[in-house]
């Protein structure tokens, strides 16, 4: 079978960024799949779904071909970044592990899927939304096998570094810088936004209702 090339649609350097992408989303599916002590397999399968979760949604609402189905790389990818964390998956650093590459492939992700969405020629706004979608759907996917609240719960920032990765691309593109530098720029402001949210405890504030919140009754 014939490989479709990306690299047309995308440009070379978001190729390199949608395998990476791909492959830290996978880790985060596979060390999920380790915390609670799965199989190879299961593990494999948490892995590829993390991985494809977000661009297969993606592709669905742009009326694109599904990615991973046409490309048998990606699922590759995915599977040998099970195998590699089935081997080096030590618990002293799961957790860890998981956060930070969340955060490289919100980043990754978060531009991908704004940067497809522009070569099918969709509006600016509707290209920014794709990223944030890309960026975050396999996340929550992942988070439901696992049986955990879903990361988007929690007050850190998360879809905000999504959303500005892809809202800073989606600008500089619309001026005409090359796709090389506009693809750098915003994976960075993506990922700086994440990075310090999980260094610093940055998030957005919360809603009120004006009311004071009942004090916790100790159990």
């Amino acid at each position: 079978m014939i490989i479709p090339d990306p690299t047309p649609l995308i440009g070379p350097s978001l190729v390199f960024l949608d395998f990476a992408g791909m492959a830290v989303f996978a880790a985060t599916g596979a060390l999920a799949g380790a915390r609670l002590r799965q199989d190879l397999v299961t593990i494999a399968f948490f892995a590829a779904v993390t991985g494809v979760g977000g661009g297969t949604l993606r592709d669905l609402l742009i009326g694109a071909p599904v990615f991973w189905v046409h490309d048998w790389r990606y699922v590759a990818v995915a599977t040998a970044t099970a195998i590699v964390v089935w081997f080096v998956g030590g618990k002293g650093w799961r957790l860890t592990a998981l956060l930070w590459l969340d955060a490289v492939g919100l980043a990754a992700y978060g531009v991908i899927g704004a940067a497809k969405a522009m070569a099918y020629g969709v509006p600016p706004l509707i290209c920014i939304v794709m990223g944030a979608l890309t960026a975050c759907f396999g996340g929550v996917v992942r988070d439901l096998l696992a049986g955990q609240p879903s990361i988007l719960l929690h007050r850190e920032i998360t879809v905000t570094a999504a959303l500005l990765g892809a809202t800073t691309f989606v600008a500089l593109r619309l001026v005409d810088v090359p796709t090389m530098f506009a693809s750098a720029i915003a994976f960075s402001a993506g990922f700086g936004l994440r990075a310090g949210a999980l260094a610093w405890g940055w998030s957005l504030p919360a809603f009120s209702t004006g009311q004071p919140e009942t004090p916790t009754q100790p159990s």
